[in-house]
């Protein structure tokens, strides 16, 4: 059947025009975002790697290696099943440090320049006979399903539409966090597209063709030659394993696999699914493969085995199928095409554009990057498109995607070296990828080019029997390789790593953490990096960067800390690296936000970043690294509950660690002080701390400071970690333990002022009884007086001196009494205790101290009696009504009064003062020494004394504080004692 060549124009742009559509809405948002990032979106999406020589040149391949053909459905199922050794630690790199490619990747590690651009220009090259073969493909199948199609006519109108697509889905905004949602959903719909049509031709060929299974086995059993014609290549090439290699690394080496396996990963688990979604994806399409071959062997088709899949379709006499097999050869060319030059753009760009070309600040960066990448779009398009008009006839498409397979497979030995071999240098690197690009190129391309297969054998006079093989290209690919391998294995041996390729190193490494250094940056502020910048980059986009990474780290403008501010530069500089590559971002940032590295005082590890890296390794680790780091956990733990202050500093005095306990003395948040220098710290623990380094003393103790307006004491202890004599001579690391002595020293000081008060008890008990023996004499006289003087203004003065005499006598009685430390009365003692009088006593003796005016009003009513010691409750009201009057304003109101209710009286105190004090000291208040008062001010002992009583008498007290019930100011303490009852002899206590 043959086909119009203006329909079948119609059906490939309108394909492709619904996948513009399709990847439109993605884009707009129309298509919800779960369902674009769902992990089987994923899985499909890497169906990329199935391109036009997947559905059409494997047929050939097959054909011409039999069962080898396998090697490459499995070696990239190899590497997805190797995924937490292979892809995983590949992916971790590509997330944190923003490595668009695989250029970027070896720039990264290799810290070069040179690295970058001689891996971007070998790619370039490896992959244009690849690009050559998409566009030939198409072609070709469009030249036979018409007949009169010019083929050059198809290619231009082909890469036309694919160059559309890749301009408006692919050179989109370049923030390392963009993901092209259009493209990934545009990629996995072609390749549900290519399987439904391997799947549909393979079922053709095995229902229609012969007739089923049975017929399939029968004309397998009559055709011997077919069979061998798969197994033969399988025994006696042993080529086996050198396809399998080149294939298992083209899932990581390929620009369309990187960018689509880790470049456009939304999350890591995708990677699990992928494990097992994508080699199930290939074994579906492997399946059909032998049937294909066999089908286009039985029908005689007429055309080349890398054109059985549309000839059978033809041969089916249906206008579906052929048209079927031609839009899954364009989904699947386009695909490989539009990824490719999406991933070749960005290499250029960083690697070869940039270095040599950037622009000015003034000019809007990223509006420059875009129009770049889009030219250079456009430009691989061309260079494709030259390629395929130049070279592409003369061979077979299998020839054409091997010259691509191996020279990506010379990356291998640099790759594994990133993962797996930090001993590697750049040196070696770049020396051993020379030799195989050198030997890829003058031994494959050129005879390739030139036709010419056995050039450089006659040149150099070698008779390499392997030259005359027809797939003598395995040899070449496998002994390219090895000597890649060795040159670079030998010249890392003899040559040395920078500094920072060591650091880069360690943060390839699978078995390895990066290890940062805690040096000093030149940049003091958030506002100091956006200026730095704006020398470069323009002030608007180093404000957006800077901005951008405070956002990804959590961090406010704000922030001055050393640690934050390493962390924020290291953000940075992964940012700029996904923008623009790492080496050009690297130096941008050693230019203008350089570190201060002092010979004389060498920069430590940063230990906080390892311990935070850590804390994300642990569900790696197993074995001893497990138990290692349970160790580490448990000893830090363990310093960070330390009932005492401890903190650690670096020979910077950066602070490196903030246990709980001191952050409870300070009220300093350890997220807030951790990476901090000891000058930053709030006073007046920065005076403290600075002084106690600068002095010659390794202890201090009781040292007074004034912490959120309260006097606190602190024991201050140091040591050196490591050898003292070394830390004396060039400084180092130090921890520092600080012990609250506070309450010790209030506990000291009021046990003072608690003896002092004890012996005015005792001296006012003393005094109180030497003013009782000539008050008695008074008052004896003055009723002589009264009794034998009958004058009316004698017998008036008698009695006001005896009137008097009994005050001094009620008062020595109240203050003898108040004295009186015996606290160890029994319930068989208490007897009916008079409320009001008692209360009205207590005021008497607060009244003796002078001072204020205040007024106090006891209603209580007189027939109330309570169940107790009069001497205790006194000690109660005295102390009451003194903590009311304190916290009073003068000529204040002091309200007592009480009711009886059941076999309880319930006496209130209100005053009128500053309330209860706010926070947790509340809980506490009927703790010994526990006081709000400043220090010799009070004992902290009132309210405890109080509770006491009170319990001993079996009763309750509470206080109430009236703002918490929007009763205005003061406070209400709340009594409840057992009244007395008279025909009851005992009363529980």
């Amino acid at each position: 059947m043959i086909f119009d060549p203006i329909e079948l124009l119609s059906l490939g742009v309108g394909y492709l025009f619904l996948l513009f559509l399709v990847a439109h809405l993605s884009e707009s948002g129309l298509i919800p975002t779960k369902w674009i990032r769902n992990p089987i979106v994923y899985v499909l999406s890497l169906g990329v790697y199935i391109s036009a020589w997947g559905v059409y040149g494997i047929i050939g391949f097959a054909y011409e290696t039999g069962y080898n053909f396998l090697a490459f459905y499995l070696g990239v199922s190899g590497a997805f099943l190797l995924a937490p050794v292979l892809l995983n630690p590949i992916l971790r790199l590509t997330k944190n440090h923003q490595l668009s490619s695989l250029a970027d990747l070896f720039a990264f590690r290799y810290r070069s320049q040179f690295v970058g651009s001689l891996t971007t220009i070998m790619m370039v090259l490896g992959l244009l006979p690849l690009l050559a073969l998409q566009i030939r493909a198409v072609a070709d199948t469009a030249n036979i399903l018409t007949q009169t199609v010019d083929h050059n006519g198809i290619a231009v109108v082909f890469c036309v539409i694919i160059t559309v697509f890749t301009l408006l889905f692919g050179a989109k905004p370049l923030t390392p966090q963009y993901k092209h949602d259009g493209l990934v959903i545009a990629i996995a719909i072609e390749s549900i597209i290519k399987l439904i049509m391997m799947l549909s031709v393979a079922a053709y060929a095995l229902f229609f063709v012969f007739n089923g299974n049975a017929g399939l086995a029968d004309w397998l059993s009559n055709n011997k030659d077919a069979v061998e014609l798969l197994y033969v290549p399988l025994k006696e090439s042993g080529i086996w394993h050198t396809l399998i290699f080149a294939f298992l690394f083209s899932a990581v080496v390929m620009p369309f696999m990187y960018q689509m396996v880790f470049t456009e990963n939304f999350q890591p688990r995708a990677l699990l699914t992928a494990s097992w979604g994508l080699p199930l994806y290939l074994f579906l399409m492997a399946i059909c493969v032998p049937v294909i071959l066999w089908a286009g062997i039985k029908l005689e088709v007429g055309y080349s085995p890398e054109y059985f899949t549309i000839a059978i379709a033809m041969a089916s006499q249906s206008a579906f199928l052929p048209l079927l097999v031609f839009i899954g050869g364009i989904a699947a060319a386009s695909g490989t095409i539009v990824v490719t030059s999406l991933a070749l753009s960005s290499m250029i760009l960083n690697h070869l554009v940039l270095p040599l070309a950037q622009p000015s600040p003034d000019y809007n960066l990223y509006r420059w990057l875009i129009w770049v990448r889009r030219s250079l779009i456009v430009f691989i398009m061309v260079l494709s498109y030259s390629f395929y008009r130049l070279f592409t006839y003369e061979h077979s498409m299998t020839e054409m995607a091997i010259l691509t397979f191996v020279a990506t497979l010379q990356f291998a030995p640099g790759l594994v070296s990133v993962l797996f071999w930090p001993r590697a240098t750049r040196a070696g690197f770049l020396s051993g990828l020379s030799v195989g690009l050198i030997i890829w190129f003058s031994v494959l391309v050129l005879p390739y080019v030139l036709n010419l297969p056995n050039l450089f054998t006659q040149l150099l006079a070698i008779n390499l029997a392997f030259f005359e093989d027809p797939i003598y290209w395995h040899h070449i690919g496998l002994g390219s390789t090895i000597a890649n391998a060795l040159v670079m294995f030998l010249v890392s041996l003899i040559t040395t790593q920078s500094a920072s390729e060591k650091m880069a190193a360690n943060s390839c490494a699978v078995d390895n953490l990066r290890r940062p250094y805690r040096w000093l940056l030149k940049a003091k502020s958030v506002d100091h990096f956006i200026s730095s910048l704006g020398e470069v980059l323009g002030h608007l986009t180093a404000e957006r960067e800077v901005e951008q990474a405070l956002h990804d780290l959590g961090m406010s403008h704000e922030e001055g800390r050393p640690y934050a501010l390493r962390r924020l530069r290291d953000q940075i500089e992964s940012n700029l690296s996904g923008l623009l590559g790492p080496s050009v971002a690297h130096e941008m940032l050693d230019t203008h936000l350089p570190y201060q590295i002092r010979p004389e005082n060498p920069a430590s590890e940063d230990i906080h970043y390892v311990e935070s890296r850590l804390e994300d390794y642990k569900h790696r680790l197993s074995g001893l690294a497990a138990e290692l780091d349970a160790l580490r956990r448990f000893h830090r733990q363990t310093l960070y509950d330390l009932p005492i202050g401890v903190c650690s500093l670096g020979r910077d005095l950066e602070i490196l660690s903030w246990n709980r306990a001191l952050m409870e003395m300070t009220n300093i948040c350890d997220d807030d002080v951790i990476g901090s220098r000891l000058t930053d710290l709030a006073e007046p623990w920065q005076t403290l701390l600075n002084d106690f380094l600068h002095s010659p003393n390794v202890q201090l103790y009781n040292q007074e400071i004034v912490s959120v307006g309260q006097s606190r004491w602190v024991n201050l202890h140091r040591a050196f970690i490591g050898e003292s004599e070394k830390a004396l001579d060039m400084g180092s690391s130090q921890v520092i333990v600080l012990e609250d002595v506070t309450e010790l020293e209030r506990l000291e000081s009021q046990l003072a002022h608690n003896e002092r008060l004890a012996a005015l008890g005792r001296l006012a008990a003393g005094v109180a009884h030497e003013i009782g023996n000539p008050v008695t004499g008074i008052a004896c006289l003055a009723q002589n007086l009264k009794a034998e003087y009958k004058d009316p203004d004698i017998i008036e003065a008698s009695s006001l001196i005896l009137t008097q005499t009994q005050r001094i006598t009620n008062i020595v009685r109240s203050l003898v009494g108040f004295a009186r430390t015996d606290s160890h009365m029994t319930s068989s003692s208490y007897s009916a205790v008079q409320l009001k009088s008692t209360i009205d006593e207590a005021i008497s003796l607060l009244k003796l101290s002078g001072g204020k005016e205040y007024q106090f009003d006891n209603f209580c009513p007189e027939e109330l009696n309570v169940r107790g010691n009069a001497q205790r409750l006194m000690q109660v009201f005295v102390n009451l009504l003194s903590n009311a009057r304190d916290a009073s304003p003068i000529n204040s109101q002091i309200l007592i009064e009480a009711h009886q209710n059941g076999s309880f009286i319930h006496i209130e105190v209100e005053d009128f003062g500053t309330g209860l004090p706010e926070g947790t000291i509340r809980d506490n208040l009927f703790e010994p020494f526990v006081t709000t008062k400043e220090t010799g001010k009070g004992t902290g002992l009132g309210l405890a004394l109080v509770h006491g009583i009170i319990g001993e008498h079996g009763g309750k007290i509470q206080l109430m504080d009236k703002a918490d019930y929007d009763q205005g100011r003061g406070v209400i303490v709340q009594i409840s004692l057992p009244a007395w009852v008279n025909d009851q002899e005992e009363i529980v206590a």
